[in-house]
């Protein structure tokens, strides 16, 4: 998160309106929830992992043990079953 002076980056009538409920304090404003990225979109972490876990249910669906994967991935057993049974479409 990066700091920003309000009296460099707002017009003066807004810094006196917010000035009235806030002063001297670190203020965070939030961006409006249509500009919001969903968790790892922009590091495309998010469609690194959903294609693991495509592969680790292929992987199950081809007989192999779950030990075996949860071996294979450097994941807990759990997390691999995890994976395996969850009901969310991986995209």
């Amino acid at each position: 998160m990066k700091y920003v002076n309000a009296e460099k980056a707002l017009p003066n009538e807004l810094l006196k309106e917010i000035q009235k409920y806030i002063q001297g304090e670190t203020l965070y404003i939030p961006k409006p929830q249509r500009n919001r990225e969903k968790w790892g979109a922009s590091t495309g972490i998010r469609s690194e992992l959903s294609k693991r876990n495509r592969s680790i249910k292929e992987e199950y669906l081809h007989g192999h043990s779950v030990e075996t994967i949860a071996e294979k991935h450097h994941l807990s057993v759990e997390t691999i079953k995890k994976i395996i049974y969850s009901k969310k479409k991986v995209t």
